[in-house]
């Protein structure tokens, strides 16, 4: 029964189908962001999100590759701590179509009638925590349609796509 509670948490990151991520963050403003050059795990709050051991390394491996890209740099002391959870949820979309007129390659007529899709969302949430004030300083957030893949490298790859669209946002630029 555990296992059907968690299977949609377990399904966060697989591949969706032709759906977009939604992306937002939020941060500290009066935080200087400039000021952080390094930054390790949050191991605690890691350990306790619900998502397969395989896919919790596959977003901290992401998010690593983010970081030190825009200049992070890894350590024992960092300046801020990375953490992440997920939620999902059960979604359903109606679409009415109450009236359709063409022609299709099988039949020619009208199409009336509703359409149910029923599909699960997932949301990644990031956390960068300031390390000394123990604070959080920003949060990103990436939402979107899930569908499970058997395909090992097309999830990477999906993983991999949903981090760095959320990383994107970071540093915030201040209007």
């Amino acid at each position: 029964m555990k296992a059907i509670k968690l299977l949609p948490l377990a399904l966060l990151f697989l591949v969706a189908s032709c759906s977009s991520i939604r992306v937002s963050s939020d941060y500290d403003t009066n935080t200087n962001f400039s000021n952080y050059k390094t930054f390790a795990f949050y191991k605690k709050g890691i350990d306790k999100v619900e998502i397969s051991d395989l896919d919790k390394r596959r977003i901290l491996k992401a998010v690593e590759s983010e970081l030190l890209a825009k200049g992070f740099k890894k350590s024992k002391n960092p300046d801020l701590l990375v953490n992440i959870f997920t939620k999902s949820r059960q979604k359903i979309d109606i679409y009415n179509n109450d009236f359709y007129f063409g022609w299709h390659p099988w039949y020619y007529g009208s199409n009336f009638g509703t359409h149910i899709s029923k599909y699960t969302e997932g949301t990644l949430f990031i956390d960068l925590i300031d390390a000394h004030k123990k604070e959080l300083a920003w949060q990103g957030i990436g939402s979107g349609a899930l569908n499970s893949s058997r395909n090992v490298a097309k999830k990477e790859e999906k993983i991999k796509d949903f981090v760095a669209q959320i990383m994107a946002k970071y540093p915030p630029s201040v209007n």
